[in-house]
């Protein structure tokens, strides 16, 4: 193998509903998934959200969600491990993450989707299929900065995992 050329094991696929918007998150955004790829192969995939009507009933809420949950789930598709990320998910804290990545690398699991819903959270089928809930924080952010907070703990993860040093 060429010198500088990375074997992935891990693939690691982001999703989540909506676009970053906000150009500071996005660089934040691509400086973490430019540390990562040395440790794992990292994609982001952006789901389409859905128009949230300033009224809306129970029923369209529904509809909504699960007309952007299928759109998750098929992004899924082939994926081992689901891990959904909501407020009332497990706490994991970084070392944790580190442990769950390294034991599912161990276990031949490497294709991993970390999945964000949007605004008005996930539909039943997501939450369903997820391997894992896990919360960021008791704290709400917006779902665009959940996308580049997870990203920094992933690349936590991977320095902890490499036994390199990494502030904490």
């Amino acid at each position: 193998m060429p010198a500088g050329t990375t074997p992935w094991v891990m693939q690691v696929r982001l999703i989540g509903v909506g676009r970053v918007k906000e150009n500071y998150l996005r660089e934040g955004i691509r400086d973490y998934c430019t540390r990562i790829m040395p440790y794992m192969r990292v994609e982001l995939r952006d789901i389409p959200d859905e128009r949230i009507p300033e009224r809306m009933g129970e029923r369209e809420r529904e509809d909504l969600l699960a007309r952007e949950g299928a759109r998750i789930l098929a992004a899924t598709k082939g994926t081992a491990i689901r891990i959904v990320c909501a407020v009332d998910g497990e706490p994991w804290s970084s070392e944790d993450l580190a442990d769950m990545l390294k034991k599912w690398e161990l276990a031949g699991q490497s294709r991993v989707a970390f999945i964000i819903g949007g605004p008005l959270g996930l539909a039943r089928p997501v939450l369903s299929a997820a391997t894992h809930v896990l919360s960021l924080s008791r704290m709400t952010f917006p779902h665009q900065l959940a996308r580049l907070i997870l990203l920094e703990q992933i690349f936590r993860a991977c320095r902890i995992n490499s036994g390199e040093a990494y502030h904490k």
